[in-house]
């Protein structure tokens, strides 16, 4: 698997099950659970069935661990420093995160403006007109 063409399949979705996961990075459910116990930065969320989804920035995680396990040889310890490491080198990233009630809350607003918005369109295209 190119690198492009797994940069493509990470981004395609916005969740995957771990069976799409496993099958992606080519290793069993068992070693992702695992690697989620040795790796602190991996935590996929879990849907309301209680089964995993992960999401992009999982699989880049995933798709590294792999490659410094696989590809590189190191050991779990080795991996998970040099993760942590990386992780400190680079540019800080904030992620906001909503709840499902602030989330509603933000659409409704965006409806309520987009309805005015129209609204607005209609009374000057009718003006317009006249």
């Amino acid at each position: 698997m190119t690198q492009a063409r797994s940069e493509h399949e990470i981004e395609s979705k916005l969740y995957r099950s771990i069976s799409e996961v496993s099958e992606m990075l080519d290793v069993r459910p068992h070693v992702l659970r695992y690697w989620e116990t040795q790796f602190s930065m991996l935590r996929p969320r879990k849907n309301r069935a209680g089964n995993r989804v992960y999401r992009p920035e999982d699989l880049k995680v995933l798709f590294r661990i792999r490659e410094l396990l696989y590809a590189r040889r190191f050991t779990i310890e080795g991996a998970r420093k040099k993760l942590l490491e990386e992780r400190r080198d680079s540019p800080a990233q904030v992620e906001l995160s909503f709840s499902d009630a602030e989330r509603q809350m933000i659409i409704g607003e965006i409806k309520q403006d987009l309805q005015h918005l129209l609204l607005r369109l209609r009374d000057r295209g009718q003006a317009a007109r006249t």
